[in-house]
């Protein structure tokens, strides 16, 4: 029987790893080892980012519609200026359902907007 020898299955293996690091530094992008450990590195953060993403946009929702209440200085019922975490109360006691990534758009985009809401909660 031939000898059968896996040169052209490892060519390609390797090639494949290589072309994943595309774009890595130093022997990362080049070395077939280092390239592996970068791969295996680089799927662990993506897994982990791809939650943290969520939480980001969140408190980045959560500031701007902050600073959106800050433009407007409303006096809340309570007589003190109206908050983010007030806001959100009033807003649940309410039922309106307005999620935050919305509330964040409108802060920005439409102030008008977002003060006719605002009032309709409080």
């Amino acid at each position: 029987m031939a000898r059968v020898k896996g040169g052209t299955t490892s060519n390609k293996r390797r090639k494949n790893i290589l072309a994943m690091t595309k774009g890595y530094r130093h022997g990362a992008k080049s070395k077939k080892r280092a390239a592996r450990e970068a791969i295996f590195h680089a799927g662990k953060y993506a897994f982990a980012h791809r939650r943290d993403k969520k939480n980001d946009f969140r408190r980045l929702w959560t500031v701007r519609i902050n600073a959106g209440l800050d433009t407007l200085a409303i006096i809340g019922a309570n007589g003190k200026e109206l908050s983010y975490s007030r806001l959100i109360d009033a807003m649940n006691k309410k039922s309106i359902l307005v999620n935050r990534k919305m509330l964040a758009e409108l802060a920005e985009k439409s102030p008008a907007t977002f003060e006719r809401v605002v009032k309709q909660a409080i």
